[in-house]
């Protein structure tokens, strides 16, 4: 299905990177809210953020003020003339939102995971023209992804954005959430019309990595940024680790460097020319290496010998990881990339085996 788009058109926000939507975690005190909305209307913010719904991983953590936080956000709206936004998981947040002339809403990570939940949106949001961003799933699934921003818009809404925030994992390294980057990168591929927004303060879980994420979203031509900014944020009732202050948030704002350069440079187009012919000479050389597989594939049929040899493999891993590392690579990538290599050159090889 090919998404029917139309830009976002937020009113009084300036179509230029980033589009910034910054506000806490949580609405969690009227004065919280006020407090926080003027500071950050002080340092130019044109739109607010707060969660008034809070899905928790376990029960017993801070919920969410629900629908009394709504009126907190009417009254930012008309304090700083700043557009308010908050996440919907139900029908009757939906309808909630649209009764308090909420601008914005997002749909969270879990919600979009659940096909289910996303169609309960979609069909109460039907007939309704306002700007609704899909986060990506919590596991990292491109289809899931898209397949919530078709339903979204299937019930007529086109003024749509995603925000990028990051995949759970088990195995938790630096970030909160791992950025995996290909994958909002071929979202953009797959649908270049679509705004993409990055959520630095999900993916680092920490705030000092909320500023070189800000940077690399920019770098790698995301639209704009959603980042979570608590007047006190040692004191938020969630997630006090990855907020900044409205103070903070506006001197990494100000720090950031944006390339606007969307147009292919002569001197550009050299170097993908470049990087095409290079392309062009791996497949040739991988070509030929699954020539020699298949050989080996014959000999080892002959010879009655099993396919996987572990020592070997073992050994290409480790030589080639070595290699890449001398030739200023990461180690852990070739890896992946000879780990890739391997399971095709045995997929060969069993198809002649098995012939």
């Amino acid at each position: 299905m090919e998404l029917e788009l139309k830009p976002l058109a937020l009113t009084g926000i300036e179509e230029k990177r980033p589009i910034v939507i910054a506000g806490p975690c949580s609405a969690e005190t009227e004065e919280q809210v006020m407090n926080t909305a003027h500071q950050l209307a002080k340092k130019g913010a044109k739109i607010f953020r707060a969660g008034i719904w809070k899905p928790r991983t376990k029960p017993g953590g801070f919920e969410g003020i629900g629908v009394d936080g709504l009126a907190w956000l009417k009254r930012v709206k008309e304090e700083t003339g700043m557009l308010v936004s908050t996440e919907v998981a139900t029908a009757k947040h939906v309808y909630e939102c649209l009764k308090a002339g909420i601008d914005i809403l997002w749909i969270g990570a879990r919600t979009t995971a659940n096909p289910f939940a996303v169609q309960e949106l979609a069909d109460a949001l039907k007939g309704v023209d306002i700007p609704v961003l899909v986060k990506n799933p919590v596991n990292p699934d491109l289809e899931l992804w898209i397949g919530a921003l078709e339903r979204i818009n299937g019930a007529g809404l086109k003024r749509l954005g995603a925000i990028h925030r990051g995949f759970s994992s088990y195995d938790k390294k630096i970030y909160r959430n791992l950025p995996q980057w290909h994958i909002p990168i071929e979202l953009r591929r797959r649908i270049p019309e679509l705004p993409i927004f990055c959520d630095p303060s999900h993916i680092g879980g920490k705030r000092e990595l909320v500023a070189p994420l800000c940077q690399q979203a920019m770098d790698l031509g995301f639209d704009g940024l959603i980042v979570e900014s608590h007047c006190n944020p040692d004191s938020a009732w969630s997630d006090a680790s990855q907020q900044v202050t409205p103070d903070v948030l506006s001197y990494i704002l100000n720090l950031l460097v944006i390339r606007e350069g969307k147009h292919t440079t002569e001197n550009l187009s050299e170097l993908r020319s470049q990087i095409d012919e290079c392309d062009n000479q791996l497949i040739e050389v991988l070509a030929k290496r699954m020539r020699v597989c298949r050989e080996i594939g014959t000999f080892k049929k002959e010879h009655g010998m099993t396919i996987l040899q572990t020592g070997r493999y073992n050994e290409i891993l480790d030589k080639r990881g070595a290699q890449g590392a001398l030739c200023g690579m990461d180690s852990e990538f070739i890896k992946k990339v000879f780990e890739a290599i391997h399971e095709e050159s045995v997929r060969q090889q069993m198809e002649i085996i098995n012939k």
